[in-house]
Parts: C-alpha cells; sequence; structure tokens
C-alpha cells in the first residue's frame, strides 16, 4: 500500500486539488485541454493527467499556465505549497523515511556508492531513474527528489552531517558532465549554516566505517536509525542500537578529514571530471573533422582528370 492509498481516497491529495484549480482557471478561460496544452506548450495528456491529480507537474508548467489563464499567480504559489513527493508512488517504506525527514531536527547520514537523495543534482538523480523507470515516470521521480531538498536548503534548515565515502565521488553516474555538476552542487551546499559535508577517503586505513549505508535521524521526541538493503528499509528506535551507531559515527566524523579538506577533495575529483569532459569534447570534434577531411581528399582523387595541353615544338626555319 502507498502513502497515497494509506491517506485514503486519492480525490483527498493536494495533488487532486491542484488539478482542479486549474480546470476551474481553464474553463473559466473558454479554454480546452488542447487548447490550453498549445500554449504551455505541451500534450494534451500531460494537462489532463495533471488536472486529475496523477501526474506532478513542473513549477515551469504552474507559472506559463498562470500567464496564459491570468492567475495572478495563484498556480505558482498553489505548486510551491504543495508537498509533490507523498504523491508519487512509493514503497510504504519509503514514504516513512521521508515522514521522518520532514519531522527530523538533526540527520546525520553515512552514504557509500551513490550520493544521498538530499544532495543530488537533478541531473544526477535522473541518470539514476533512467535505470529502472519509464519515460513517462522520469520526470515525476526527479521533481519528486528534488522536492524533498527545500526543507535542509533553507537558512533556518535542520543541521543535516553527510558522511559521504569517497566511492560516492568516484562511481560515474550519467556522464562525467554530470559528476562535474554534482560535485560542484556539493561544494555549493556545503556552504549552508546548517549543511556540513565530509568525505572518508578510500585510502585512508584503520577507519571504522558502517557496514551499510545509514541515517541517523533525531526527532523532537525520539530518535531512528534508519538502512536499507535490496528492496527493504530497516527502521530501528532501540535507544542502545541508537548509541552504538551514533558511536561509530562521531568517531569515523573525527578520524575524516574535516569540511574544508573535503572540501578540496571534492574540488580535486570535479577537476578530473572537467578534464575527462574536454577530452571527450576534443575527441568528438576529431571524429567530426576526420571524415570531412577522408571526404575532401576522396573528392580530390576521384575528381576527372583532364589531359593538359603542352605547347608544341618550335619548327627551325630553314
Amino acid at each position: 500500500m502507498t502513502r497515497r492509498n494509506a491517506d485514503g481516497a486519492v480525490g483527498g491529495g493536494s495533488s487532486v486539488l491542484f488539478g482542479e484549480v486549474l480546470r476551474h482557471y481553464r474553463e473559466a478561460a473558454l479554454l480546452t485541454q488542447e487548447a490550453l496544452a498549445r500554449e504551455i506548450p505541451c500534450d494534451r495528456s500531460q494537462v489532463a493527467k495533471i488536472e486529475a491529480g496523477t501526474r506532478v507537474p513542473s513549477d515551469q508548467f504552474a507559472k506559463r499556465c498562470d500567464e496564459v489563464l491570468g492567475t495572478g499567480g495563484v498556480l505558482a504559489r498553489m505548486w510551491a505549497k504543495v508537498d509533490w513527493y507523498p504523491e508519487v508512488q512509493h514503497p510504504d517504506w519509503f514514504a516513512r523515511r521521508v515522514e521522518l525527514e520532514e519531522r527530523a531536527a538533526t540527520l546525520r547520514e553515512y552514504q557509500e556508492q551513490l550520493v544521498p537523495g538530499l544532495l543530488q543534482t537533478a541531473g544526477y538523480a535522473r541518470a539514476l531513474f533512467s535505470r529502472v523507470s519509464v519515460a513517462d515516470e522520469l520526470d515525476e521521480r526527479v521533481r519528486a527528489r528534488m522536492s524533498r531538498q527545500p526543507r535542509f536548503l533553507a537558512p533556518d534548515g535542520p543541521l543535516y552531517i553527510a558522511i559521504l565515502d569517497e566511492s560516492c565521488l568516484r562511481n560515474g553516474v550519467g556522464a562525467p558532465e554530470v559528476m562535474r555538476e554534482q560535485c560542484a552542487h556539493l561544494l555549493s551546499v556545503g556552504r549552508h549554516p546548517n549543511i556540513r559535508i565530509q568525505v572518508a577517503p578510500s585510502g585512508l586505513f584503520g577507519l571504522i566505517r558502517p557496514r551499510v549505508s545509514m541515517s541517523l535521524i533525531e526527532l523532537p521526541d525520539e530518535r531512528w536509525i534508519y538502512s536499507e538493503s535490496q528492496g527493504y528499509g530497516h527502521f530501528i528506535n532501540d535507544p542502545a542500537l541508537y548509541e552504538r551507531g551514533s558511536r561509530i559515527y562521531d568517531v569515523l566524523r573525527a578520524d575524516i578529514p574535516s569540511a574544508r579538506e573535503s572540501a578540496a577533495l571534492i574540488s580535486d575529483v570535479m577537476e578530473g571530471y572537467e578534464h575527462h569532459a574536454q577530452v571527450r569534447a576534443e575527441l568528438r570534434d576529431l571524429d567530426q573533422e576526420q571524415p570531412q577531411w577522408r571526404g575532401r581528399r576522396q573528392l580530390h582523387r576521384n575528381r576527372p582528370r583532364y589531359p593538359r595541353r603542352r605547347p608544341r615544338p618550335r619548327q627551325q626555319e630553314p
């Protein structure tokens, strides 16, 4: 059962309310779904799904609708207030994780292999979801993931400390350009007063690392350890186990480079992706030039040969 189903009827969701408001203004403007779609522009089916509350609209869609329908910015303001993430169906365990994030006063996270969702760029998230999602779901899932981040990126957001195993930076996702942008994003959000990002180098021996990626979530009235295995999420609120996990986390954080030193490491990795992307671009340019050069040579060799006119030898006068 999904979060949407758990809430009861689908019609009670915020996405449905947004769709009803959109339909009201569209009909007041005497426009059909097809006519509005031409103005956006998009497919008529997209307008229909958004009005039915079964598809997550983008912020640009809401702004464009405001312009076309003359709402005075109502849809854009409403879009910003809707928590779109629960509207995308996920297993119960992940919906519960999102609910804990919404209430968290402090979040400490250790992640290996992949950059955690709260720190991902849209390009990085898109590259990940493209492995498992079909085209119709891809945009929704990317927007849903991005919608989890504003609370932690706000100036007065909860304290968020992330320890990234170096594998998070080295595992290529998407393309070098995607990874370069992701590294730049880590450097940017790491400057927020409530966010600290540290990297556990792969070559630093003697570190005691958690056995799996985990999150230590502190709520106003309780504490939880969250971890994942293949297809499942695990929640533990046993005080003794939480203290044990917290101790492992704090010792690891003390033994690895500081946030400032980690930023230097992230910058070095980012420069490597920049160089890699530059080399790829040069190779693409070379591949484009070679066929043209070969074509010019081929034309030169295959052009018709005309006999040259040679001057006749002069005859000697008697």
